[in-house]
């Protein structure tokens, strides 16, 4: 045990472990084998891993954003002594994921009752190579563990920690709209030419959870979702500097996207679109929903006056636009579309009211509300559940 402490010390790689809350908890223990040391291991444990020590040190080990994992990343080829110290330190942490109760009791002299804690059987090394080798699947750091994340006011890319669930198999209807923006995904996953990708549409027709959907759907794949505001846009430039150098892909996604006519981010946009020098990258793309075609907020009286270019002004308008490869509409649904979204719904949650019934009370509902979408079937459908 006392050369495990020894061993535990010579950690390279994997150094920024020593000073993980259960490791150093362990090498306290370690240092000075007392019951209550024993006891604040274990007790950090729980807190951390629910007491199971060999799944904590297997997902300390694969999240580890050291610098064999990023070399890999970025597809040079790991020295063959990097590689060596690789393979030695997980058998240092394979020892460590399987010691027990017993094991480190019996460097007590206390032999009163000691909390347990659990170890499951697990071949480290086995499955950290793996990784490594499928690190375009599986990523690294932070970006291994969450699907969804979004950036701060500091600019910083943040994970988010109860995503959207949305799952393609929840979405009714416009497969053939969904089909392009799942095609345009795996194009990207599968390391070939994707698009940027307009989604413009009415309101609650699926634009938002349809992106969020493919997401869920392909993030074992390798696929992050990354959301910006329309004021972070400026942005964008150092997020895609972060984002280049990692094995994954992902997609940046901007939600109800729309500029005044004097907005400084139009034309930052525009950049970002165009693939300037600092804003290019071949792991990333741009997924943005509107509720309007052209995207510029213009009043009606500012089609009239006396812009002596007035064509080049309007054309200036429509140009972010054009710079999407893809554009994908979303239509407002007609009767029958909004009430085959109804009675999937219905039969997804259970309700068994007749036909002509639960859809004279769906249009009615529509109607009061304006329309019809598929926002407003869920929430029909929801508003029946609740009572």
């Amino acid at each position: 045990m006392k050369d495990l402490k020894e061993k535990l010390g010579t950690l390279c790689i994997f150094r920024e472990l020593l000073k993980d809350k259960v490791v150093s908890s362990l090498v306290a223990f370690f240092e000075n084998p007392t019951s209550s040391a024993y006891a604040e291991f274990v007790a950090v444990l729980y807190r951390q891993a629910n007491g199971n020590l060999s799944e904590y040190i297997k997902e300390i080990c694969t999240n580890s954003e050291n610098v064999y994992v990023k070399s890999v990343g970025l597809g040079n080829e790991v020295p063959d002594y990097m590689q060596s110290s690789l393979e030695a330190e997980l058998d240092i942490l394979q020892e460590v994921s399987e010691l027990n109760k017993e094991k480190l009791c019996s460097l007590l002299e206390y032999k009163n009752f000691l909390p347990e804690f659990t170890t499951t059987s697990l071949r480290l090394k086995e499955i950290y190579l793996h990784r490594a080798e499928n690190i375009g699947e599986y990523g690294y750091g932070v970006y291994a563990k969450h699907r969804m994340f979004y950036v701060d006011d500091k600019g910083n890319i943040v994970p988010v920690l109860h995503p959207d669930k949305t799952e393609l198999s929840d979405l009714v209807d416009y497969e053939r709209e969904r089909n392009i923006i799942i095609d345009n995904t795996k194009a990207l996953l599968q390391g070939k030419p994707a698009a940027n990708i307009l989604l413009t549409g009415d309101a609650g027709t699926g634009k938002s959870s349809t992106v969020k959907a493919v997401a869920n759907a392909l993030w074992n794949e390798g696929l992050r979702i990354v959301e910006v505001r329309k004021d972070q846009i400026r942005s964008i430039p150092k997020i895609l500097d972060e984002l280049s150098s990692n094995p994954l892909k992902f997609v940046l996604f901007i939600d109800d996207l729309s500029f005044l006519k004097d907005d400084d981010n139009f034309n930052a946009f525009k950049a970002v679109l165009e693939g300037s020098v600092t804003a290019k990258s071949n792991n990333v793309v741009i997924y943005a929903t509107s509720n309007r075609r052209h995207i510029i907020k213009e009043k009606f009286s500012e089609r009239e006056g006396d812009d002596v270019h007035r064509n080049d002004t309007m054309q200036e308008l429509i140009s972010l636009s054009e710079r999407f490869g893809i554009h994908v509409t979303f239509s407002k649904p007609n009767k029958e579309t909004f009430l085959h979204i109804v009675h999937h719904l219905a039969k997804e949650n259970g309700i068994e009211i007749p036909t002509d019934e639960i859809d004279g009370h769906a249009e009615r509902f529509a109607l009061e509300r304006g329309g019809r979408s598929a926002r407003l079937a869920k929430q029909f459908i929801d508003g029946i559940l609740s009572r």
